[in-house]
């Protein structure tokens, strides 16, 4: 049987920390940033990590296959 692939798309956008977190990107910060305030800018700026049990489970199948 031939080896799995990882799911690209996945480990583009992802990141694993070195302790094994999921990072990822805030969603909002393409377009439209006038109308945002500089502090809510600022905040995502930064990323955050993916908290939820089952997506932790399923990013990792796909990131790790």
């Amino acid at each position: 049987m031939p080896k799995l692939k990882s799911n690209k798309a996945v480990t583009k956008r992802i990141k694993v920390t070195a302790t094994g977190k999921l990072m990822r990107y805030r969603s909002g910060k393409s377009h439209l940033l006038s109308t945002k305030s500089a502090k809510r800018r600022r905040h995502l700026r930064k990323d955050t990590q993916i908290t939820s049990k089952p997506f932790i489970d399923k990013i990792s199948r796909l990131i790790h296959t």
